[in-house]
């Protein structure tokens, strides 16, 4: 049976974090994936850790920390048990324009996961829907990150949905190169306005087991649910691994 994790982020708006570690545990979740605010008292997030038993074999980090102080990301991992180091984001003034601007930025992740990489980590990149849009010339900003063979790719599953990608169509072109996927739904259109259109997992539009069965096969190893916004995160948590633990 597969062990599943949960992206912290997702319940961002809902009690203390030793309690939200609490909840996951006695779901049945085995792991958590960190994001920024959980690093801030390494040693409240490590005690939360130790006393549930629930480990963080990944989390995310910004794009600058990573490129301008990796000792800091080095000493959290190590710290938290860390091992797969992903940067999850660009601001949209951030974000290139041209096929030149991001292949300019996927050469400049490389380049910063690369001290990671020698430190015994695995790095990558968390896709949204900006990634899969094309571009004026035609070209998908995914395959100008991915083009560097270094860099891994965390899945996010519904994202490319969002953007009009079959999930399916990723994961036949880049199986090899996910080294964790991202959990979760699109509500039908119209539902779920008080959650931005999400649904938790299995309960949306998504052919989960489908992509399920493919991650597998592919060799991801990490799955991890999220939800961006939930009206109920002990609702989403739960009905997340009811479902995904069924398949």
């Amino acid at each position: 049976m597969t062990d599943f994790s949960y992206q912290l982020y997702s319940s961002r708006d809902f009690g203390p974090t030793p309690e939200t570690f609490g909840m996951l545990a006695a779901l049945g979740y085995a792991h958590v994936e960190g994001y920024g605010p959980v690093y801030e008292d390494l040693d409240a997030t490590k005690k939360a850790l130790d006393e549930t038993g629930l480990t963080m074999p990944s989390g995310h980090f910004a794009m600058d920390m990573v490129e301008n102080n990796p000792d800091r990301v080095i000493e959290i991992a190590k710290a938290l048990g860390i091992r797969k180091i992903i940067v999850p984001y660009l601001m949209p003034a951030d974000r290139p324009t041209d096929a030149a601007g991001w292949t300019a930025f996927g050469k400049r992740l490389a380049a910063a996961g690369k001290l990671l990489q020698d430190a015994g980590f695995q790095f990558g990149w968390h896709n949204h829907d900006f990634e899969f849009i094309a571009l004026p010339t035609g070209e998908l900003p995914i395959d100008l990150i991915l083009a560097n063979e270094s860099v891994g790719f965390e899945f996010d599953v519904a994202w490319a949905a969002v953007a009009g990608k079959d999930p399916a169509d990723v994961i036949a072109q880049y199986g090899d190169r996910i080294i964790a996927a991202h959990v979760k739904d699109r509500a039908p259109a119209g539902q779920n306005a008080n959650e931005d259109g999400w649904a938790d997992a299995g309960h949306g539009t998504l052919d989960w087991p489908g992509h399920f069965s493919a991650l597998k096969a592919a060799g991801c190893d990490l799955f991890i649910m999220e939800h961006d916004k939930p009206a109920d995160d002990n609702r989403f948590a739960s009905r997340a691994l009811a479902y995904m633990t069924s398949l």
